[in-house]
């Protein structure tokens, strides 16, 4: 799937918007591939996964695009 960085926090997470209007998406910095945490910036264009966490669902395996 393709999304874009939406918002970071300091604390190592964020969330993606997913494009054709569905809900945005957590992430973890563990669920990235070929980039830190600290070089990504909103509005990067992503592609990742769609994964399953204890509350709900998450982006993982996400790269920059």
């Amino acid at each position: 799937m393709e999304g874009t960085i939406k918002n970071l926090n300091p604390k190592m997470f964020g969330f993606i918007a997913q494009w054709a209007g569905q809900n945005d998406l957590f992430f973890h910095k563990n669920d990235l591939e070929g980039v830190e945490f600290e070089d990504l910036n909103p509005g990067d264009k992503v592609t990742f996964e769609i994964g399953q966490s204890p509350k709900g669902p998450k982006a993982v395996n996400i790269q920059v695009a």
